[in-house]
């Protein structure tokens, strides 16, 4: 397996992968299978554009996994938020989430980013299990989920590390 940074060309497999995810876990993401299948290429161009997005594929190049940092919109300045993770269910626990973790950790990082967020739904226990062993921790943030207000959805932070000077 490998992880590359998508670029605008990766438009389509970005789009094929994010559309899989929601296909196969709509209950995990704040948005939906219905309002991202109505996105142009334009709109998955833009996406890759203005935040890193990383793709897992395999041998033959079809995209096992898919996640996006962005600075969210009301967050320090210094923080990056891991938005869109997900792995297909036949190339899971075989460390590719931690992969693609790593990538934005490390963007973060070089970005000058002191901290990592995201929030995780409640009852999305493979997820808090995943985070947790990744280092991040509950904070007690709160908040509906933008798509299903009935559904609640926790915020977690990790801390980086500094970055090493040479």
């Amino acid at each position: 397996m490998q992880i590359h940074r998508a670029t605008e060309d990766d438009w389509a497999l970005v789009r094929d992968v994010r559309l899989r995810a929601l296909r196969e876990s709509p209950e995990v993401f704040g948005s939906s299978l219905a309002r991202e299948e109505s996105f142009r290429e334009s709109h998955w161009r833009m996406r890759i554009r203005t935040g890193p997005t990383w793709v897992a594929v395999d041998e033959q190049q079809v995209g096992r996994g898919l996640v996006s940092m962005i600075q969210e919109p009301g967050s320090p300045v210094d923080d990056r938020h891991v938005v869109a993770l997900w792995v297909a269910p036949e190339a899971r626990r075989q460390g590719i989430a931690w992969s693609l973790l790593d990538a934005v950790r490390a963007a973060a990082v070089a970005d000058g980013a002191r901290t990592l967020s995201l929030w995780i739904l409640d009852g999305n226990n493979a997820a808090g299990d995943l985070y947790v062993r990744a280092g991040f921790a509950r904070t007690g943030e709160r908040q509906p989920l933008p798509r299903d207000p009935s559904l609640v959805e926790e915020r977690w932070v990790r801390e980086l590390e500094e970055p090493q000077l040479r």
